[in-house]
């Protein structure tokens, strides 16, 4: 299924992310975590096709993307970056193995963030936000998408630590064996882990070194 939808808002909320509404088909459907391909509805670029993960609630009246921008890709995400309300993308069907399966800790890595965006929405509306964790990895503190939403959502539980600004107010380690150990009470919870693929493969293999199960593990696969 392609469907070829509007753009109703686009802003940058920071540097180099910018936070698309399009359209909403009517009947779409996608569960939080998931993801779907999106393309520029030009003639040169329609058949070019990135993955980007609904970050809107489900029932929002609109779909919400949260993407990082890389101009110096000349890719999709750089033509992403000079459309504007009013212009066209195509959406397709959603997909992706990302989905909450309890409450544990949410480990992400820059755009990493974006599956967890609406899955922790969903369960701060839900009132079922709890104990669940979030270890939030950027190069500096400029680079923290959604920082004022993320500590509104999960308060203390939202940790952010940053690797490339010796200055920084935030946590400066890295999320590595020690920083798990330190941080992590419970490693029988569920994991939640997206970011770049050297990142997830390494925490992953940390996680179940310290005693997390592969059945807890949850993904992109």
């Amino acid at each position: 299924m392609e469907t070829i939808v509007k753009i109703l808002s686009a802003e940058y909320i920071t540097h180099d992310v910018r936070q698309f509404r399009l359209e909403k088909p009517a009947g779409f459907i996608f569960s939080p975590g998931q993801a779907t391909e999106l393309s520029v509805n030009k003639e040169e670029w329609a058949d070019k096709r990135n993955p980007f993960t609904f970050t809107s609630l489900t029932d929002a009246p609109y779909l919400e993307f949260i993407i990082k921008i890389y101009t110096e890709h000349q890719g999709v995400t750089n033509q992403l970056s000079l459309l504007n309300p009013g212009d066209e993308v195509i959406v397709r069907e959603a997909w992706g193995a990302i989905e909450y399966k309890g409450p544990g800790y949410f480990i992400a890595g820059g755009a990493g963030i974006t599956p967890f965006i609406a899955i922790l929405r969903e369960l701060k509306r839900e009132n079922k936000i709890g104990e669940n964790k979030l270890f939030f990895s950027n190069k500096t503190g400029q680079d923290i998408i959604l920082a004022e939403e993320l500590k509104n959502m999960l308060g203390e539980n939202a940790h952010f630590t940053i690797s490339r600004q010796k200055d920084s107010k935030y946590d400066l380690r890295k999320i590595d064996e020690a920083f798990l150990k330190a941080e992590v009470t419970d490693f029988s919870k569920h994991f939640y882990v997206c970011g770049p693929d050297p990142m997830v493969l390494e925490i992953s293999n940390i996680l179940q070194t310290l005693g997390a199960t592969a059945d807890t593990l949850v993904f992109e696969k």
